[in-house]
């Protein structure tokens, strides 16, 4: 005997322009308001739910499978999902892995996120591909008793990621060390025992496997909040600052971040920035940044560096962009996305001071860009010898 339907979906979707998607409802209960972007990635959901850079979004997940692994607690990026919902085409089923110790409905449901499910993500995707990404509401009722209207205009009222500052919403209170390496079979993760290199790393929304990847490259990693200023960053005497991911606005957030990013440049010390990072420091040496249209997501991207021809298959995360043209002289692009050839890298010509935009702690995605913690390393390493 087949099973019995529900009468009436228990989600609901509601995007600004007054379309609305009904699916099943999963995870907590409630209604959230959000922007809504989608990831290409195949693997790495949980991954992707804390990081912290989806801060005031809602992930639709293209790849449908959603869930089939679970969760571990080993895969996340912080302490609990950023990511203000997911939208998925199948119900999750149950999870067949030897690393999972919860569900992902259960998971969900006790982190306080909302999920939707049987949803026609292709078509999601495509709309936010033609229209940008839209500002929605999504609910979830068990009664699946649903407010429409009420749902679009929570949608239409929001105000939207520009302008937003998200990044002191999701920083550490305060300062700590990190010596944790990347997981490695059997033993999980090491720690870093012999580290050659202090680090200060500025948390904008940092994820905790970009600090793994500082580790296993020989840092000593120092993390400060994201309104450090510089005299506190230059009191741990580094030997290189790190500039980590992070959601929102960079021209918000760089209100505050970007005179102690230009005070530390002072110091003639390496500097390394990824995704919100990478457009800080653009911002502090002189560049714009833009909204993007629906922005990059995913684990798929390729991306090409200038000097060695090489393609990069990336992990991206990020609705702004910086704006090659407004980068001043000195300061050279390294990377562009062959997707769309927006900027995908920046460095200063004369120093090692540099950033990318996509993320090459690979988590979730290849690691084809691993070898920018080692050149960071590097830098501070000829820094020393000099």
């Amino acid at each position: 005997m087949a099973d019995t339907a529900p009468s009436k979906p228990t989600a609901c979707l509601a995007l600004a322009d007054g379309t609305v998607f009904y699916g099943t409802g999963f995870g907590a209960t409630g209604r959230c308001v959000a922007e809504l972007c989608f990831n290409t990635a195949m693997t790495g959901y949980q991954e992707i739910m804390t990081d912290p850079s989806y801060a005031g979004q809602i992930v639709t997940f293209t790849f449908p499978h959603i869930g089939n692994t679970g969760v571990t607690p080993e895969d996340d990026e912080t302490a609990d999902p950023v990511a203000a919902g997911m939208v998925v085409k199948w119900d999750p089923t149950q999870s067949s892995n030897w690393r999972a110790t919860e569900e992902l409905k259960e998971w969900l449901t006790r982190t306080g996120r909302i999920a939707i499910g049987g949803i026609d993500t292709r078509r999601l995707t495509r709309a936010i591909r033609q229209q940008g990404a839209p500002h929605v509401a999504l609910a979830h009722d068990p009664e699946g008793n649903f407010d429409v209207e009420a749902l679009v205009a929570e949608a239409r009222a929001w105000p939207g990621l520009e302008g937003m500052d998200l990044a002191k919403e999701v920083t550490c209170t305060q300062s700590y060390r990190w010596d944790e390496m990347r997981w490695a079979w059997p033993d999980g993760y090491p720690r870093q025992e012999a580290p050659l290199h202090k680090v200060v790393a500025i948390d904008y929304g940092a994820k905790r496997n970009i600090l793994r990847c500082l580790a296993s490259a020989g840092c000593d990693v120092t993390v400060l909040p994201a309104t450090a200023t510089a005299e506190e960053v230059l009191a741990h005497s580094p030997d290189g600052v790190f500039l980590s991911n992070g959601p929102g606005d960079p021209a918000a957030t760089g209100e505050y971040a970007v005179p102690m990013i230009q005070e530390v440049l002072k110091k003639d010390l390496p500097v390394f920035g990824i995704c919100l990072g990478h457009q800080m420091l653009a911002l502090a040496l002189g560049g714009k940044t833009i909204k993007m249209n629906h922005g990059h997501h995913g684990a798929n991207h390729p991306v090409k560096e200038h000097s060695t021809g090489k393609v990069e298959i990336t992990s991206m995360n990020h609705g702004f962009a910086v704006d090659a043209q407004s980068l001043p002289e000195g300061v050279e692009e390294t990377h562009v996305s062959l997707f769309d050839g927006s900027n995908c890298g920046i460095r200063m010509s004369d120093r090692p001071v540099y950033s990318v935009q996509h993320h090459p702690e690979a988590s979730p995605g290849p690691q084809d860009s691993f070898y920018l913690f080692e050149r960071f390393a590097e830098a501070m390493a000829n820094r020393k010898a000099a």
